[in-house]
Parts: structure tokens; sequence; C-alpha cells
């Protein structure tokens, strides 16, 4: 009938979306390539309904193309039969390894059908974790840095695979970067450390990533303003209040300045909103 590529989200199973769950539990079978992928499936399925399939650990291409056809070899006759699914953590689509096992299908067992359903990623999931704020408008990059790499590009990046911390810190220090780390975020196996310290991370661990800003960067968002009026009136029950006894402040951060056009920030989240089917004002709101 199926097989179902499924994405357990980075770790923690109350992050496995409600579709993939009601997925998990009717699957006849649910293949696993690695401990932290079944430790969080079998939160939803028994053990028994579990299914081995091993991968080696080699960069040898010739012998993982055969692991990955024998793998096709084992699921191929489940899914024909019934409802087979292959977990993977994060999304399937999304540094996954599923990729090859839906190749190696679509070229050997084509009459298999294939439907993922996703899951939460890192590359989202992360700016919780890390208390990062992506705002509207910004550009980032996502990279691997494994091995002490330390890819450099537009303002913001997220990289994934940081194995060696020290030597990817130094690089992206030195081209003018902040750096915050998350390792093993949201998962139960292992300690979870978030730091901008690369000390604590020295120890090798494939479920490291870094989100690196360049320094100095001037990008706040319009609402910012509300934040700064806020500091200058001050607060709670002291504040000052004018009229209809409201705190109020002399300017609306969203109201153009009559002697120019307005900031690239305002500019881009009224494309958006236009974009969204928002009705563009003839002039500032009054």
């Amino acid at each position: 009938m199926t097989l179902y590529g499924i994405g357990l989200g980075p770790g923690d199973a109350d992050l496995v979306t409600v579709r993939g769950r009601r997925v998990l539990e009717a699957a006849d079978v649910v293949y696993s390539p690695g401990r932290l992928s079944r430790s969080v499936a079998t939160e939803h399925v028994p053990a028994d309904r579990i299914g081995d399939v091993d991968f080696p650990m080699t960069r040898d291409e010739n012998e993982l193309r055969r692991a990955w056809r024998d793998a096709a070899e084992e699921i191929a006759p489940r899914a024909r039969d019934g409802t087979a699914a292959f977990v993977t953590l994060g999304d399937p689509n999304v540094y996954s390894t599923f990729g090859h096992l839906r190749r190696t299908l679509a070229a050997f067992h084509a009459d298999v059908d294939v439907q993922v359903v996703p899951g939460v990623s890192a590359v989202t999931a992360f700016t919780t974790a890390l208390g990062v704020e992506i705002s509207a408008g910004a550009s980032i990059a996502l990279h691997e840095a494994a091995r002490g790499a330390a890819p450099t590009g537009p303002d913001r990046m997220v990289l994934f695979k940081v194995t060696d911390v020290p030597t990817t810190h130094e690089g992206l220090v030195e081209a003018g970067y902040d750096v915050v780390y998350g390792r093993r975020l949201y998962m139960e196996q292992g300690e979870t450390v978030v730091t901008d310290d690369p000390e604590p991370l020295t120890e090798r661990d494939y479920y490291t990533l870094a989100y690196a800003e360049k320094r100095d960067l001037d990008s706040e968002p319009a609402t910012a303003a509300f934040e700064e009026a806020e500091s200058e009136n001050g607060s709670g029950p002291e504040a000052s209040a004018k009229g209809d006894g409201r705190a109020q402040s002399t300017a609306a951060p969203w109201v153009e300045d009559e002697d120019g056009p307005p900031s690239d920030t305002v500019a881009v989240e009224r494309a958006e909103g236009e974009a969204c089917g928002d009705e563009a004002p003839e002039g500032p709101p009054r």
C-alpha cells in the first residue's frame, strides 16, 4: 500500500505532529535508522512494531548504496502488503537520511507509494530554544559546518553538524559574527546546552548547531519602537497618563516621516501585508 516518511521533530516525543502520531499508530511496521529516532518512535508505538535496518558508519559511497538497497529490499514488501513507516528526526526532506531511501525505492521498487509527513525541523525549532527571533525581511542561510568548517554568507546563518566547535567559532568570530550554540536541543538523550562560549562544547557531538549573526546589525522591526517608548515614558501603575487615562506616545511607530519615504522595515512589512490581501492605506493612519 504505502510507505510513509515521518518527521519526528527535533527529539522531544511531544513535538511529533498530530498527523505523524496518527500515521505511526496505524502503521504495521515502523523502521528507524538510529537509536535516537527509535527512542522517540517507541513513545508512540510498541517496540515490537519497530523494524530494524542497518546503515554502516562509513563514507564509502559503494557501501552506502549497498546498505540503502538492502534497506529498500526489506521495506518494500512490507509497504506493498500493508502500511510501513520510516522515521527520522526533524523533517524527512531537510538534512535527512530519508531521501536516500526514497530514491532507492524509486529506482528498484517503483510500485511502492511513498508519502511524506513533515516534521518540526531544527531549522525552525532552534529559534525558540536559543531565544532568537528572525524578523520579517531578514535573510538567513543554512549550512553544514562539520569538521571545523566556518562558512560565511549573509548576515544570519544556521549551521548544522558543528562537530569541532572551537575551530568553527574562531573562524566565525574572525569573519565578524556573534555566535550562539545549541547542543541536543529538545532531546531527552544527553545534556542540552545553550551557550555562546565554545569551551563547554569541545567534545565532538553531531547534534550541535549554531546561529551566527553579523555584529552591529541595524534590523529592528517596526514594533521595537514600542519598547523604546515604554523605556522613555516608564511603565506600570506609575506611568504618566494623558487625556482618557491611557499612556500615550507622541507618535505612532508606523507613521511615515512626512519629509521622506518609510523605512526599509516598514516598507517590507507593508509589502507583506499587501501580498496577504491587506489594502494599502492612502496615507499615514490618523
